[in-house]
C-alpha cells in the first residue's frame, strides 16, 4: 500500500512539474520581441521609452521592446528602408513624405501635438521678418522643423532668404549656448533644458495658435507612433499592445511628474530636472497627447496640407497613411 502510495505521490509531483513547466513556457512565448527606432534625445520620441522599460509597462503588457537610437536622417533612411518596421519618432510630415514616395506606411496613433519656436541672442532678430538674410540652426529634417517653416511663411517671411544651418537635435542646445548661430529653432524638451542653462536668451513667438486657426486647422498632431503597412496589417494585436503600453506611459508621467523627470532627462542636474517636471505639470509646450489616428484623421491631413504649402510634400499623402483599425 504504501509503495502504491509513493507511486502515486511521484506521478503527482511529475504531473505538477509538468503544468508548472508548461506554464512557464508559455509565459516565456507569451513575451513577444519587438524593436523600435527613436530618436536620440533630447527630443520627443525619445521621452517615454525609458518610462516604458524603468516601469516594465513592455513587460506587463507582452513586448519586450528595445528602442534603438538614431539622428533623424539616420531615424528616416533606416525606417523606410524597412530595416525597422516600427519608429517611435514618427512625425508627420516625414511620414507623410514617404507614403508619397511610394513607401506603404502608417500613422498608428499621436503622442505628442505641435510646439515650436525660435530663440536668439542676437540684438538684430527681434521679429520673425528679421531672419532674413540671417543664420538659423535647425534639424531641417525634422517635422518641427518644417512646421516651423510654415509659420514663419504665414509671418511673411521669405525662407528662401533664411541661411540654414543643419543640425540634429541633440545640437541645437549647444548652437544656443553658444550664440553659434543667428537664431535657432528649438522645441521641448530641448527649450526646457537649454533655457535653465541660458535664461537670458529670447524666444520669438511663432504665433501658432491664431495663425493655426486662420488655416482652418484644430488640433496639430505632431509626432507619435508609426509602421509599415504590411507589419500593422499583419500585427494588430501588437499595434494594440503598442498603443496599451504608450498610453500607461503617459498617464504615468502625468501624474508622476518629478518622478518622471529623473528618465526623461537622464543625468541633469536638479535645477533642471525642476525645469522637467514643471513642463510636464504645464504641458502648454509639452503637448503630450495621446490620440488614435482615426480619431484626428481631419487634423492629420491639415498637418499634410501644411507641408505642401511649404512644398515638403509635392503631394497630399493617400489615406492608407492613417491607421484606421480600432484601438481601445
Amino acid at each position: 500500500m504504501n509503495l502504491r502510495v509513493s507511486r502515486l505521490s511521484a506521478l503527482a509531483l511529475a504531473a505538477t512539474a509538468f503544468v508548472f513547466g508548461a506554464t512557464a513556457d508559455a509565459r516565456a512565448q507569451a513575451i513577444e520581441k519587438l524593436t523600435i527606432v527613436i530618436f536620440s534625445p533630447p527630443s520627443l520620441g525619445a521621452l517615454l521609452p525609458p518610462v516604458i522599460k524603468a516601469q516594465k509597462f513592455d513587460l506587463a503588457n507582452g513586448l519586450d521592446i528595445t528602442f534603438e537610437e538614431r539622428p533623424p536622417d539616420a531615424y528616416a533612411t533606416q525606417f523606410n528602408s524597412g530595416e525597422f518596421k516600427v519608429g517611435g519618432s514618427a512625425s508627420l510630415t516625414t511620414l507623410g513624405l514617404a507614403d508619397v514616395r511610394g513607401v506603404k506606411v502608417k500613422y498608428l496613433f499621436n503622442l505628442f501635438d505641435y510646439w515650436g519656436t525660435i530663440v536668439t541672442s542676437r540684438d538684430s532678430v527681434k521679429t520673425l521678418k528679421d531672419l532674413e538674410g540671417k543664420e538659423l540652426a535647425g534639424a531641417r529634417s525634422t517635422t518641427n522643423y518644417q512646421m516651423s517653416e510654415f509659420f514663419e511663411k504665414k509671418a511673411g517671411v521669405d525662407v528662401s532668404k533664411v541661411k540654414v544651418v543643419n543640425t540634429a537635435p541633440p545640437g541645437l542646445i549647444s548652437y544656443a549656448i553658444a550664440d553659434r548661430a543667428d537664431a535657432i529653432q528649438i522645441w521641448e524638451p530641448a527649450y526646457t533644458l537649454m533655457m535653465t542653462k541660458k535664461p537670458s536668451i529670447r524666444t520669438i513667438d511663432l504665433n501658432i495658435a491664431k495663425t493655426w486657426k486662420e488655416f482652418g486647422g484644430g488640433a496639430i498632431p505632431y509626432l507619435g507612433v508609426g509602421a509599415h503597412s504590411d507589419w500593422a496589417d499583419a500585427n494588430p494585436a501588437t499595434v494594440q499592445k503598442l498603443y496599451t503600453i504608450y498610453k500607461a506611459a503617459v498617464e504615468w508621467v502625468q501624474k508622476n511628474p518629478d518622478e518622471a523627470a529623473p528618465l526623461l532627462a537622464k543625468g541633469a542636474p536638479p535645477e533642471e530636472l525642476k525645469a522637467v517636471a514643471a513642463m510636464i505639470k504645464s504641458n502648454e509646450r509639452l503637448a503630450m497627447k495621446l490620440t488614435k489616428a482615426t480619431d484626428i484623421k481631419k487634423d492629420i491631413e491639415a498637418v499634410y496640407k501644411a507641408g505642401m504649402e511649404i512644398n515638403y510634400l509635392p503631394s497630399m499623402p493617400s489615406a492608407a497613411s492613417i491607421y484606421d483599425k480600432p484601438l481601445k
